[in-house]
């Protein structure tokens, strides 16, 4: 049997005791109302993961301006004033039943399938994204050809997540995650292929994590010390699964490193399997490992560790700090309840809970 007690202890990250090691990672499930404020029925569903004994809850990747930000119809937002106060109820079950919230801040770039306020798409370059557009999302075909950032575009980007930041901490929220993974626009600036700038935000590798230190250091600055902001990383995207960073080690050096001394309290690491080796033909490192290595700060980790065995694993051997799960989650919301009396976990069936389309169903509600 694995030692998964380490699994329960407490941790700290920033200003904030975790009860446990354990987090749901965000999962967009496009349930809010169309003009993006949370729901009810949000609120029950994200308590329900705290009564099911996760010490913090990461709520679903939230679109932070009136432009080009959203991703989905349904999603929810942090761009205006009534929009922050809609999270209220959401933060209020969740702290009330024992967890703590952290919202996660997007923006979508190219791979927008949704938005109300803008009919371009925003990217670094204008560079196709490859892959269809998510059907369980509302999506259906190719991605359309974005248009590229101007300078203007990118200080409305930054200042964006600086104010869905400020509203996220006024909505009492206890930190934010900055969204920079799985294809969206940060990390289409952060990636090789999609960003073909040739000034001061793309070519050189230091140049195309500029704009995720940038926005990482300006929501820090904006909302003080005693705030978690964190940032979420990976190498893999929702249309590109396959894609590895081709400078390997070298790339994740500078790239954690960097996002390290920017004011982050954690770097959260998402793969398809969150103890493989990042870059198999050259280290046996794990990409969590990489960033506990380079980024000195607090690490998630993420990706098919609903095993408690490989999660417990993680965490002894200092490659992860806590750890998250998706899809274990949504198939087990008392996942922690069920490890610690050693009962049987249900396996995720993503007929049931994702389909016909993304939204949360009601046999869910249940705590």
């Amino acid at each position: 049997m694995p030692n998964t007690s380490i699994l329960f202890e407490t941790t700290k990250i920033g200003n904030i005791v975790l009860k446990n090691r354990l987090g749901v990672a965000p999962m967009t499930r496009t349930s809010a109302y169309p003009e993006g404020f949370a729901t009810d029925q949000m609120a029950q569903y994200y308590a329900s993961f705290a009564h099911g004994g996760f010490g913090l809850i990461i709520v679903e990747g939230t679109y932070t301006d009136e432009l080009f930000s959203q991703c989905y119809f349904n999603q929810p937002g942090m761009a205006t004033d009534e929009q922050a106060k809609s999270w209220e109820k959401v933060v209020e079950a969740v702290h009330k039943a024992g967890g703590a919230i952290i919202v996660q801040l997007e923006h979508a770039g190219a791979l927008s399938q949704g938005n109300r306020f803008e009919s371009n798409k925003l990217a670094p370059s204008a560079v196709q994204p490859e892959g269809e557009q998510l059907a369980f999302y509302g999506g259906e075909g190719a991605f359309p050809m974005p248009v590229e950032a101007t300078k203007k575009d990118i200080e409305n980007v930054i200042q964006g997540f600086v104010n869905a930041a400020v509203r996220a901490k006024s909505a009492g929220f206890d930190g934010v995650e900055i969204h920079g993974a799985n294809g969206y626009l940060l990390d289409e600036f952060l990636t090789d292929y999609t960003n073909q700038r040739t000034d001061e935000y793309g070519g050189s590798l230091s140049n195309r994590v500029r704009l995720l230190v940038e926005v990482s250091s300006a929501v820090r600055q904006a909302v003080g010390e005693n705030f978690i902001v964190g940032i979420r990383i990976s190498q893999g995207k929702v249309n590109d699964y396959e894609h590895k960073w081709a400078g390997k080690e070298e790339e994740a050096k500078v790239i954690f490193q960097q996002l390290g001394q920017s004011g982050l309290d954690y770097i959260h690491v998402t793969e398809y399997e969150a103890w493989q080796p990042a870059f198999p033909d050259s280290s046996r490192q794990s990409l969590a490992e990489l960033a506990k290595k380079y980024g000195n700060i607090t690490v998630m980790a993420n990706g098919h560790l609903e095993d408690p065995s490989k999660a417990s694993q993680m965490v002894e051997n200092c490659t992860a700090d806590i750890i998250t799960l998706g899809k274990g989650a949504l198939a087990n919301h008392n996942w922690p309840v069920k490890v610690k009396n050693d009962e049987p976990l249900a396996i995720f069936d993503q007929e049931k809970i994702l389909r016909p389309n993304a939204t949360i169903k009601d046999f869910e509600l249940v705590d």
